[in-house]
């Protein structure tokens, strides 16, 4: 086995990432503060991509870090719960930002590579 999905699993993670993605905008459209706030933060997850100057290795941790659900959820969860509505705008955005990249394609980063995802191959030699 290749450690990337295909097939069916394949798609239905994607409309995961479609489900997501759909629910952030929603609750964002709710809880937010302001669609302006959302266009200039909703790519800051991608600065992580200035890892991959460092190397393959450094490159996966830091994107993977910036790209999971993991840190994500859990700045969702403190502005929820400690009532930060910055920390819930943020934990917002930045779901909503990881659930657009899954509907794309574009998965976790193995260290082989940038182009080497557990949704399979990505770049022109995919």
């Amino acid at each position: 086995m290749s450690g990337e999905v295909t097939g069916g699993v394949r798609v239905i993670l994607r409309l995961e990432g479609l489900v997501v993605l759909a629910a952030a905008l929603l609750a964002y459209s709710k809880f937010g503060n302001g669609w302006g706030v959302f266009a200039i933060f909703f790519l800051v997850p991608d600065l992580a991509f200035l890892g991959y100057l460092m190397g393959p290795r450094v490159g996966a941790v830091a994107y993977n870090f910036a790209h999971s659900y993991i840190g994500a959820v859990a700045c969702l969860t403190a502005g929820l719960l400690l009532s930060m509505p910055l920390l819930l705008t943020a934990g917002l955005i930045w779901c909503a930002h990881i659930g657009f990249d899954r509907m794309l394609g574009y998965g976790l980063k193995y260290q082989a590579g940038f182009g080497f995802t557990h949704f399979g191959r990505i770049g022109k030699h995919a």
